[in-house]
């Protein structure tokens, strides 16, 4: 009789490999989408203050003009960059805009706190309120 050796056949083997890579599969996106989320969150955190504090400042100037000057206006990140536009006495736009792994996303707010997403890699655009997953749903 033959001795049995040790180790694994080579079914169990491509059964094994087989399983992971469908675990992977599912998995993966998921985790992208995940981390893509978390990024969002940091335009969205930074647009909110950033509203609160240009009332501030023009409740000490009297115009939103130069705001952007100003230490409060949220500065660059690794993910998003934050401008400035249409800045008047008595409006403004704040943008953030995506840029290494988040470009592609851009996000608002005015002076009304109306929020949008003017544009997303592929996950939709809304006037009346910030995309933050896939399908066009939007952050509460």
């Amino acid at each position: 009789m033959r001795n049995a050796q040790p180790g694994f056949t080579l079914i169990e083997v491509l059964v094994t490999i087989v399983i992971v890579g469908i675990l992977s599969a599912a998995a993966i996106p998921a985790y992208t989408d995940h981390v893509i989320r978390s990024r969002t969150a940091e335009a969205f955190t930074a647009l909110g203050a950033a509203q609160a504090n240009a009332e501030q400042f023009w409740s000490n100037t009297r115009s939103y003009a130069d705001y952007h000057r100003s230490s409060a206006f949220p500065a660059a990140t690794a993910n998003f960059t934050y401008a400035l536009s249409n800045a008047t006495a008595s409006t403004y736009t704040i943008t953030a805009t995506g840029r290494a792994k988040m470009a592609g996303f851009t996000y608002t707010i005015d002076q009304n706190g109306t929020r949008a997403t003017t544009a997303t890699p592929s996950w939709g655009t809304n006037t009346a309120c910030w995309v933050d997953r896939k399908g066009g749903q939007c952050s509460s």
